[in-house]
């Protein structure tokens, strides 16, 4: 559904955006993550075709940038970090204003649609200057949807909204992913990537990373268990590290954390020797890692390598 190769941008000789190459697949929630200044709103401005790549090349819904851009604008929706709607204009007259814009054949259906969607029609004939943040934004999600596009990128759509209101966008993209739509979110809310997107790409000018949640936990940490016992006894630890699938057994305050390849799998067999050696054991859980700690530590290694 979107695939970039190479895609370079430079600014009057400095360089923001290093050599992507990414594929999006249809119907997929797709979170791009980084710092300030990392590339993420200037990769989204080449794939919406507002601006052309010093280099590369890249392709939305089959359609090539910079050979196919009208269709490649009318496959996608954008969400900007600032709503950038007309203040003066009533909620129904923005979107009148885009759906002009679109040549939507029905306008009066789709600004309805949309706005009952977003729980915003009771509410459709108020200027839009006297909205809160988020009310502007769930009408900017409105308005980037309006011409039913396949691709919807939204930059920071939670972005200080308050929890009810951040809710609603994230239940709403939800309800856009069950339509088999395309979604690319960049995002400094790294909970909130966690919770929504199948796969994220770490980026600082140049990919650092692409996988699932998971496995980018998995890659850096491997899985581990924490085991809380009433009592840890030398003897304990070296029941536990006799057994031939653990990785590693440390000491943590309460119990031992023991590093395994397939917790589901070997979890039966610890307990046993737990048991068997005379432990007590409390409870038995594997250890999360956040994505903001797997962000971080992306990063760190991202510094070092430059250096």
């Amino acid at each position: 559904m979107i695939r970039a190769e190479g895609l370079t941008r430079r600014f009057n000789g400095n360089l923001a955006v290093d050599n992507v190459t990414l594929e999006v697949r249809r119907g997929e929630v797709f979170g791009f993550l980084g710092p300030n200044g990392a590339g993420k709103t200037t990769t989204v401005r080449i794939l919406t075709g507002l601006i052309a790549p010093t280099a590369g090349e890249a392709w939305i819904n089959g359609h090539q940038l910079g050979v196919d851009d009208q269709a490649v604008r009318a496959s996608v929706g954008l969400l900007t970090e600032a709503p950038g709607l007309y203040p003066r204009l009533t909620a129904s007259e923005n979107l009148g204003v885009y759906a002009g814009l679109h040549g939507i054949a029905d306008p009066q259906g789709q600004v309805k649609k949309y706005l009952t969607l977003l729980e915003l029609w009771e509410r459709r004939d108020e200027p839009v200057g006297g909205f809160s943040k988020g009310m502007q934004q769930k009408l900017a999600i409105a308005r980037a949807l309006l011409h039913e596009p396949p691709v919807l990128f939204l930059d920071e759509p939670t972005s200080g909204l308050d929890p009810e209101a951040a809710r609603v966008v994230r239940d709403f993209v939800e309800t856009l992913r069950g339509q088999g739509r395309t979604i690319f979110v960049c995002t400094h809310n790294l909970d909130e990537a966690d919770r929504l997107c199948d796969r994220v790409a770490v980026i600082r000018r140049r990919l650092i990373r692409v996988d699932t949640p998971a496995n980018l936990r998995r890659g850096l940490y491997g899985r581990s268990v924490r085991v809380r016992l009433r009592a840890v006894s030398p003897g304990l630890r070296a029941a536990v590290e006799a057994l031939p699938f653990v990785r590693g057994v440390t000491p943590i305050e309460g119990g031992l954390r023991v590093a395994l390849d397939e917790p589901e799998a070997q979890n039966p067999e610890l307990v046993r020797a737990l048991l068997a050696a005379g432990g007590e054991i409390q409870y038995i859980e594997e250890e999360e890692h956040s994505l903001e700690q797997v962000y971080f530590d992306l990063m760190r290694e991202a510094r070092e390598a430059a250096q």
